[in-house]
């Protein structure tokens, strides 16, 4: 991943105000009988997973990888070079414009994904999106205000924890209640980030990084909670400082209501030398569980019945059948469908903003101290346009000095 350090935005973002043909005017071109036209933006770490699945779907004859771009132009030449990708590019206008893709993978810096998540929709693209998608609420729906109005393009966010065959299986035992009711639930992100990693100068800064573990690192377990459990209703949280001197939290506790009744605790950690990424949910008939750390297939998923369960029933919900691991190869393959059919995909619009909204909450309640509800965020809260939402002890110094006492 290029950093702030390697590019300003000027170097590597468009002007949001381009004169380029919106997607909104129909331009984008048919996608029925021939292969899809994929680019990537940012040739850094993340790229290492999406070449591979755009690569997958590649040789099954759906995708055709035309052109990557970083403002790093050795960087971009050996990524190209290397992956097999005909075209590189140091200007994201001047790629869109040349090879006019229909799928753009972002796949930089939190602080760039708005802007060019923009151009590429207005260049009539759809967009697959790095998370943490943007730095606030503001920006996710000044996003999908430049969507297509029906059929795409979208903008859909890389969560492929909600995808492959284990989260399919429990998703659905959920909805169905084959369980019974969902009462508990525990979702735990607890990693280990020593003095190193937040060395690299972008890291632990609100405008760079986005925040901290709840927006950077928890956010594919809550998203995946979210998707299991369905819509939330209220967050009481509390995040802490405790060892990295960064602006942003270094862990963050949360209790989580549900529409269902559902209760839920939620932690992020950076400080956790024992490695877990875990999501608990207990029904009334049966536990399931799942415990990875950084994707999962059937073998991390178990599901533990009550006593008295029939035996027929127990094994109708401990059997997730074929096994897909959770990938990026995984959502991309949904997406890819979703494209040729002209829906909007997964994990993009309302289904997108969701775990986004939560980590909102869970910062306004951790500094506000008090309970915030759904829904109750949105133009003129402070926190609407900046995670920290001016907190003092929290906000950067200079955005501390405009924020009234």
């Amino acid at each position: 991943m290029r950093t702030p350090r390697d590019a300003t935005p000027s170097e590597t973002i468009p002007h949001e105000d381009s004169h380029r043909t919106s997607s909104r005017s129909g331009t984008a071109a048919p996608l029925e009988g021939r292969r899809i036209k994929a680019a990537i933006v940012g040739t850094g770490a993340i790229a290492g997973s999406h070449l591979p699945a755009l690569a997958a779907l590649a040789a099954e004859g759906e995708v055709e990888v035309v052109a990557a771009v970083d403002i790093d132009a050795e960087a971009v030449k050996r990524f190209c070079a290397e992956g097999g990708v005909p075209h590189a590019y140091t200007d994201l206008d001047r790629m869109l414009a040349e090879q006019r893709p229909d799928l753009v993978s972002v796949c930089t810096p939190p602080t760039l994904h708005r802007a060019q998540t923009v151009a590429a929709l207005r260049a009539g693209a759809w967009v697959w999106c790095e998370k943490p998608p943007v730095p606030s609420l503001a920006d996710f729906d000044a996003v999908e205000a430049e969507e297509g109005l029906d059929g795409g393009p979208y903008a859909a966010i890389v969560f492929q924890h909600r995808f492959g065959s284990g989260a399919r299986h429990v998703r659905r035992l959920i909805a169905e209640e084959a369980m019974g009711r969902p009462l508990v639930a525990h979702c735990q992100t607890t990693w280990y980030r020593n003095a190193a990693y937040y060395a690299v100068p972008w890291r632990g800064k609100w405008q760079t990084e986005g925040g901290g573990p709840a927006m950077g690192h928890g956010i594919h377990q809550m998203d995946l909670l979210l998707d299991l459990l369905g819509p939330w209703t209220e967050v009481r949280a509390m995040a802490g400082r405790l060892v990295h001197d960064v602006q942003t939290e270094d862990v963050s506790t949360a209790l989580v209501r549900f529409e269902s009744g559902a209760l839920a605790t939620v932690v992020n950690s950076v400080l956790s030398p024992d490695e877990v990424s875990r999501i608990r949910i207990d029904c009334e008939r049966a536990t399931v569980e799942l415990t990875h750390l950084y994707g999962h297939s059937n073998d991390n998923w178990h599901v533990i019945p009550v006593p008295d369960a029939p035996a027929e029933d127990v094994a109708a919900w401990q059997n997730f059948g074929a096994d897909v691991p959770s990938s990026h190869l995984a959502q991309l393959r949904e997406l890819v469908a979703s494209m040729r059919a002209g829906e909007r995909p997964r994990s993009s619009g309302a289904d997108g903003r969701t775990s986004l909204e939560l980590i909102t909450a869970l910062y306004k309640s951790a500094f506000t101290d008090r309970t915030v509800r759904a829904g109750e965020i949105g133009p003129g809260d402070p926190y609407y346009t900046a995670l920290h939402g001016g907190a003092p002890g929290w906000a950067p110094a200079t955005h501390e000095k405009e924020v009234p006492a």
